[in-house]
Order: C-alpha cells, then structure tokens, then sequence
C-alpha cells in the first residue's frame, strides 16, 4: 500500500525547543504516568523496555573546552505521510481523525510489527508483558485511557483523551470543537516541562505559539530528507544540532 497525505482543519502540532531542553527526563515521567505505562521489572533490558517517549544525548563530538550537549525529546512524530499506518495489514493504525493525530486501536492490532519496521523514528514499542503495578501504584492508574495487554504495539498519542475532554468542554458551552484556544489542549509532556520547552497547539491557528515556531527559520524536523511531514518541528540555533536531526555526518556537516 502506497502513503496517503491528507489535509485537515487543524493539524495539532508540537516545537520543542532543544536549546532550553535539559534532559531532565520529567516529560517522559509525566507521558508514562498520564498514558498508564506500567514500571518494567527489567529496566536494563532495552529490548522490552516501555517508553512512548525517550529523550536522546547529542553532542559535537568535540573535546574541551568546545565539547557541547543537547538533549532532544522524541515522542511519535505523527507523520503526514504514514508509514506506518500503509503497511498495516489490520487498519489498527490510521491518520483520519481532525486533527492529523495517528490513532493506535489496540483491539485491532495483531502484533504483526509491521509498523514498527516502517517507523524511520523507532516510536513505536511492542508491548512483550502484561502491564503490573506495584502494591499500591494500580491506585493512581488513570481511568481516560485504556491498560493494553502484552502482544499489541503502542505509541505516543498526543495524549488523545486530552483533545476529546476539551472537546466535550468545547460543546457544552456551545462552541466550535475545532477552534480550541491555545492551551485549551496540551499534552502531559508539555505541561510537566519545568524550562517550557515543550509548546504544543494548532500548527494551522496563527493564534496558536506553535504555528510562529515552527515558521523559525531556527526549526527543523528529524530526518526531514525523508519526506515524511512530520507534526513534531524541533528548534535550535546550533548548526550541528540541526544537522544531526538529518542524520548529516561530521564530514557533510564540515563541507556544508
């Protein structure tokens, strides 16, 4: 099956800023507790270990004094050409909802992989165990969004049951559910940034902060040479920063 590029209303969209990002790792802590991603019992076992979003080391390569870091948050990059929903053989996975979020339907999903091997983001996470707490932490499961069992593949969602809460807050005071303000809707991630480098709206709203982001001539996406069109725009003012989100090498990035 061929990728299909549809056009929406309102594309929900997300820039982080990787010059303010410290790599505290707070957003993927508010991500598995908002999303019910259970504690691993092995955490060094790479492998099996569940996290819809993780957050990469960058560095020059340089040595001291010129050595420098970033950190760089990577969630689903929800691709407007979808890789992953054209070869899945079940529709598990599909980009149809306003919005240009990509669903994950878990009592769809066969646990084929499919997806998981077209993903260029490696964002999608095969799920090898049956989800348990600890004594006393199945209390703080939350009841917006679904456990999955072992044997389906899951992924970062922009916290969806976010979007249809505000959209239900939107009808009962007899609004348009597609022109939410900005703020109205945000995912866990950018909420629980300390450094505010997580801003998340409305690419397509000139009254959302995200849509002037990404319009910086500091944004780029990850491997954008791709063509995937991704609705995850990343910012900084470091040319080896950006050139690694294209998977430049130091060689290219030196004649460039």
């Amino acid at each position: 099956m061929s990728a299909e590029h549809k056009e929406f209303r309102i594309k929900w969209g997300m820039v982080i800023d990787l010059d303010k990002c410290t790599g505290c790792g707070a957003c993927m802590v508010a991500c598995q507790a908002e999303n019910n991603l259970a504690p691993t019992p092995d955490a060094s076992n790479k492998k099996k270990v569940m996290n819809w979003l993780v957050v990469y080391e960058l560095t020059n390569g340089k040595a001291f004094p010129a050595h420098e870091v970033a950190y760089l948050p990577r969630p689903c990059q929800q691709c407007g050409t979808q890789p992953c929903a054209s070869v899945c053989p079940v529709v598990a996975t599909e980009k149809n909802e306003e919005g240009g979020i990509v669903s994950q339907i878990y009592p769809r999903c066969i646990g084929c992989r499919y997806c998981m091997a077209a993903c260029p983001y490696h964002a999608r996470y095969f799920n090898w165990l049956d989800p348990v707490w600890p004594e006393g932490l199945d209390k703080v499961i939350s009841p917006d969004v679904s456990v999955r069992p072992r044997g389906v593949v899951e992924k970062c969602s922009f916290c969806h049951h976010r979007f249809m809460k505000a959209k239900d807050k939107a009808r009962v005071e007899k609004r348009d559910i597609f022109e939410l303000e900005d703020g109205e809707y945000v995912t866990a991630c950018a909420e629980a940034c300390p450094n505010g480098a997580i801003a998340f709206g409305d690419l397509l709203n000139p009254g959302h902060k995200v849509s002037a982001l990404a319009e910086s001539p500091h944004a780029f996406r990850l491997l954008a040479r791709l063509g995937t069109d991704p609705q995850v725009y990343y910012l900084s003012r470091r040319d080896w920063v950006r050139a690694q989100g294209d998977n430049r090498l130091a060689e290219e990035i030196t004649r460039g």
